[in-house]
């Protein structure tokens, strides 16, 4: 497996405190789940770093705590609870996802904020790749306008916080074979559609995604610095 935890220069200047691992080869998602809640431990337990950990799963369905059984459609994959929130997600190659584990202690202690920087600091990430994303009022996740002039969600969302520190976080459609959505309906959404970076005709490494999501990481952690101001939601 090709893996480097490191301190990106992008966040070190001011956040030295936060490691980023970014792993090439893909993580089985319950040995993923494992680390991060190992790692939400030490977090607040004050040995470890907070971390960013970008990667990619073989194909599995996850459930989130608000998943019901009937948006499970055809489980050709293994599904796995999540204990995030939410309902049903797909993960698979080509498919980047980002972990964020941080201590909302010293982050403001604002889980709406901390969603609502997440969707910002993915947004504008794709605003980088010529991608115009939004949030959209009712429908937790990322959208875009889809090669066919309909709204479809491209990033997903979801979260869960054990004591006051972050698990879990965003993922985001670079080029996964989008079939493997339609054995759940994803979110609980069922009226959208799924996109990718690909099906809009963009050819954007795992790598060239990560660099974009780091150029704006210092952007996303003074959202949260805001938290305690409560101006997350005009930012």
């Amino acid at each position: 497996m090709s893996q480097i935890v490191q301190t990106s220069p992008d966040l070190s200047a001011k956040h030295p405190e936060i490691a980023v691992r970014r792993d090439d080869a893909f993580v089985p998602y319950k040995r993923a789940l494992e680390q991060m809640e190992a790692r939400n431990a030490s977090i607040a337990a004050g040995e470890a770093r907070e971390m960013l950990w970008l990667l990619e799963h073989p194909p599995v369905y996850t459930a989130g705590t608000s998943a019901a059984d009937d948006e499970l459609i055809d489980p050709r994959f293994d599904v796995v609870k999540a204990g995030r929130g939410g309902r049903y997600t797909y993960h698979g190659p080509g498919q980047r996802i980002g972990y964020v584990m941080l201590d909302l202690n010293r982050r403001g202690k604002d889980v709406r904020c901390f969603v609502h920087a997440l969707e910002g600091w993915v947004i504008a990430a794709l605003e980088d790749f010529g991608v115009e994303s939004w949030r959209a009022e009712g429908r937790v996740g990322i959208w875009t306008q889809d090669i066919d002039g309909r709204e479809a969600k491209i990033g997903a969302i979801g979260v869960r916080v054990r004591r006051w520190v972050t698990m879990h976080g965003f993922s985001v459609n670079l080029d996964p074979d989008l079939s493997h959505f339609t054995g759940i309906v994803p979110c609980g959404i069922d009226e959208f559609g799924v996109t990718s970076l690909a099906r809009l005709g963009l050819d954007i490494p795992a790598a060239q995604w990560d660099e974009a999501l780091i150029a704006h990481s210092g952007a996303f952690l003074n959202t949260l610095e805001e938290a305690e101001a409560r101006q997350c939601a005009s930012l």
